[in-house]
């Protein structure tokens, strides 16, 4: 299993799988990579290169007390694009994962990134205040860190009913998808799923959505219960160049399902453009 050696020491696990032009996929929180796994074998099978790692503390890379902030997850994806030596990229994020991808691509990613990718991603910023009163209040990020440090089991474990809209009537979300969101989460140490509730939800992204010079693909479905729409796709398409905006109906913040497979197909669209 390849692991790289970031410039603090920190080792990161990824995954690199078929030939042609690469795609680097960002995850969520508090997941991993094989949160990717299906979107990788498709485009693997269509003739692309995949690669995703797992973030620094989650998965199965180092456990790291520091460094769980959006600039150095965008610095540690830098390094692993730069220790492949990749080019023509295309860089796709979910959740947190798509405010890493942005700000990599706007920091680090000039001459490599050729197109951005984002799905139910939290720029331009996700906690509510005078300049953004559609966010969400601080009070609810509050309760998230209470629930992780109660009792992160179970709080995983509840988390994935509104990660997956599965307090809907009529979800067709499986069991097996709530618990497998729950086996990622368990993998992600404390620390890092603690830290990085302040970043994905006070992390201001704005002037990295300007900066953005590479046509980017803004997805996000209307029943995002984590990050929800209003706040996020529709001001991020505002702040943006060369943006296509792609609303979902009724679709969760989770990747699943009917979701995934028009999620997919439209990704392929849009790079194949």
């Amino acid at each position: 299993m390849p692991y790289l050696t970031l410039s603090d020491g920190t080792e990161m696990y990824y995954k690199d799988q078929g030939s042609g032009q690469p795609i680097v996929f960002a995850h969520g929180w508090p997941l991993s990579g094989d949160a990717w796994q299906v979107a990788m074998k498709f485009f693997a099978d269509r003739g692309f290169r995949v690669i995703a790692h797992d973030r620094r503390g989650h998965g199965r890379s180092s456990r790291t007390y520091t460094g769980n902030d959006l600039t150095t997850y965008a610095s540690d994806l830098a390094q692993l694009v730069e220790h492949l030596d990749l080019h023509d990229l295309v860089v796709v994020g979910h959740s947190t994962g798509g405010g890493e991808v942005v700000r990599y691509a706007a920091q680090h990613g000039a001459g490599r990134v050729a197109k951005v990718v984002t799905a139910g991603a939290i720029p331009p910023i996700m906690v509510k205040s005078e300049s953004n009163p559609e966010g969400t209040p601080i009070e609810v990020f509050d309760g998230i860190r209470a629930g992780v440090l109660a009792d992160a089991s179970q709080f995983w474990l509840d988390l994935s009913e509104t990660f997956f809209s599965a307090n809907r009537e009529g979800s067709k979300v499986s069991q097996g998808a709530k618990f497998d969101f729950w086996r990622q989460g368990m993998l992600c140490d404390l620390p890092a799923a603690y830290d990085c509730i302040k970043a994905f939800s006070e992390t201001d992204q704005t002037e990295d959505l300007k900066a953005l010079d590479v046509p980017i693909m803004i997805a996000h479905a209307t029943d995002d219960q984590i990050v929800p729409i209003g706040a996020a796709a529709m001001k991020s398409i505002e702040l943006v160049k060369d943006g296509t905006l792609k609303v979902y109906e009724g679709y969760s913040h989770g990747i699943f399902g009917e979701y995934q497979d028009k999620l997919l197909a439209d990704i392929l669209e849009f790079i194949q453009k």
